[in-house]
């Protein structure tokens, strides 16, 4: 169990919620964990399937504590909240501001510099531990120009330019991305970013770990409350989670593609785990999918120091402190969204 923010998360999938007085107790196997006094909570969250007793869940009611559930894997279950719940104004909130074009770009520039911040020291560790088995010079001088996008993002007037920064950025971080590949490179050739199908190896686990990182915002959307459908840089469109989309820019590089990188570095994944079809498209094979997703789920359990909560956290609980972040900026506890900078 981990308390954040005012928020407790119980990660254990053996864990039962019960009510001890004003204290919550999480139990596993009929032993106690922890207790945290009802009064410090604004939620609680919950990954497992023990469940939790009526007594919590109408104490909880009356408090206005939101519950969420989550399976183990971090996918979004459900949410039980009282008769008045402050999610409905959030919500209002949210639809309020995405139709505000200064609010959404300052929202948006956020993320972004966090993307690139988060690219360029990518680079920068790759180089620090792996100079003599890649061009370092071409990783240095790519890691410069990312330098320099972010002057320009921070200083950007309009949705639009901002996009065209962000996508010159990401040109020049995967135009390099090959560089970081150092085990098995006849078999993972990477020469761009390509999608809807992957054309290679290296972009259907690219693009499969995307999908894994976006469910995983957007749960954590869903449980603090804020509608993963409404964004503030991508647009609406009929199911497509805009703001999930916007939310995880700045994790991409740091969660989602230096594990795809460990994965073939450390040769956990293969060419022989790959497939093709007629088409050119390139699928991972079942057996693959799992080999990928124990890892995930290894990866998300790595404790790191969240910098600005200056807390540990674990990797997989990142997307949730973000979500609330975000939250809390547009009730107005914060003065702007704070992005998650890695180092």
């Amino acid at each position: 169990m981990k308390k954040l923010l005012n928020t407790l998360y119980v990660t254990s999938s053996d864990s039962y919620l019960s009510l001890d007085g004003e204290n919550v107790v999480v139990l596993d196997k009929n032993t106690e964990q922890g207790r945290v006094p009802l009064h410090n909570l604004e939620a609680i969250v919950s990954f497992g399937y023990r469940g939790i007793s009526p007594a919590l869940m109408g104490g909880c009611a009356e408090r206005n504590i939101s519950l969420c559930f989550l399976n183990p894997q971090g996918k979004f279950l459900a949410r039980v909240s009282g008769n008045v719940r402050g999610n409905v104004v959030l919500r209002k909130k949210q639809y309020e501001v995405s139709n505000i074009p200064e609010i959404c770009l300052e929202v948006a520039k956020n993320c972004i510099t966090g993307k690139i911040f988060n690219s360029r020291w990518v680079l920068e560790r790759a180089v620090r531990d792996h100079s003599l088995q890649m061009d370092a010079d071409r990783v240095k001088k790519s890691s410069e120009t990312l330098q320099n996008s972010l002057n320009y993002v921070r200083s950007c007037k309009e949705m639009e330019q901002l996009r065209g920064y962000e996508g010159e950025a990401a040109s020049v971080y995967f135009g390099v991305f090959d560089q970081m590949i150092l085990q098995q490179k006849k078999e993972f050739i990477f020469s761009g970013r390509n999608r809807r199908p992957p054309l290679d190896k290296v972009n259907a686990l690219l693009s499969f770990v995307y999908t894994l990182l976006t469910n995983m915002t957007t749960s954590a959307l869903e449980t603090v409350g804020l509608d993963p459908y409404v964004g503030f840089m991508h647009t609406d469109r009929p199911g497509r989670v805009s703001l999930s989309l916007d939310l995880i820019e700045e994790l991409r590089p740091v969660m989602a593609d230096r594990f795809v990188l460990s994965l073939i570095n450390r040769k956990m994944i293969t060419g022989s785990d790959f497939t093709t079809k007629e088409d050119g498209a390139i699928l991972i094979k079942d057996q693959a999918r799992k080999k990928l997703l124990t890892e995930w789920q290894n990866k998300k359990k790595e404790v790191i120091t969240h910098p600005y909560l200056e807390d540990k956290v674990e990797w997989g609980m990142v997307p949730y402190v973000q979500a609330m972040l975000l939250a809390r900026y547009l009730r107005g506890d914060l003065e702007g969204y704070p992005p998650f900078f890695w180092k």
